[in-house]
């Protein structure tokens, strides 16, 4: 069974596991641009509460934009990293603005995919995996993000060379899965990886990919 073989049965293992997940109500892609850079080296509920401290503190991304500088940092303290954080959301905000003569992204839905992929990541800050967030979630231009729990589950398997940094590995999986497949095996396999894929212990024995796992069958088979 070739790579992209492999990956596609990955997919429908999971569909069958876990069934379709649902797809959120989009939030909008500036808001996805912002909720993911406060999400870098923190988790979904200290995220979150940043996110929503400034919502609740300015009435629109252009108030962020202009606001003071050391107020931003501290309503995202929460975050962590906030003097990174705050400084790099006003200054994309910023460049936005000023490349578009408006702070909005609904122009990308235009572009071919690539092009709107290569247009954020020319942003500070801006990586693969943000980029495709905002594509996906939202703008609903296929895109596949690649987090922790995907480098980790798809190096595991075996559907990318072990030293592929996360960065490429948006650029594999965009080649092994047809793209109306993107958005269900996103979410699935960031599933897997908190419920039973774990980076510590995983769960293998209770895993529905056993039989197209290297690593299963390195640490169980060839025991």
């Amino acid at each position: 069974m070739d790579d992209a073989a492999r990956a596609l049965k990955v997919h429908e293992r999971l569909l069958d596991f876990y069934g379709a997940p649902d797809w959120p109500t989009p939030q909008g892609a500036i808001e996805e641009l912002v909720s993911t850079i406060l999400s870098q080296n923190t988790n979904d509920i200290n995220r979150d509460k940043a996110f929503a401290a400034l919502t609740e503190r300015y009435a629109s991304w252009e108030a962020v934009r202009d606001a003071d500088a050391d107020e931003v940092v501290d309503t995202v303290r929460v975050a962590g990293l906030a003097n990174q954080k705050g400084p790099r959301i006003q200054a994309v905000l910023r460049d936005i603005s000023e490349e578009r003569g408006e702070l909005s992204l609904d122009f990308l839905r235009d572009l071919e995919p690539a092009a709107a992929k290569e247009w954020l990541q020319s942003f500070k800050g801006v990586g693969p995996k943000t980029a495709a967030i905002v594509l996906q979630y939202g703008l609903g231009v296929p895109a596949f993000a690649v987090d922790t729990h995907i480098h980790r589950i798809t190096g595991r398997i075996g559907l990318r060379p072990d030293k592929l940094s996360a960065d490429k590995t948006h650029d594999l999986l965009e080649e092994l899965l047809p793209p109306e497949t993107w958005y269900a095996a996103h979410l699935n396999i960031i599933r897997l990886g908190r419920e039973i894929c774990q980076a510590r212990k995983p769960r293998c024995p209770e895993c529905p990919l056993t039989d197209l796992c290297d690593y299963y069958a390195e640490e169980y088979q060839g025991e």
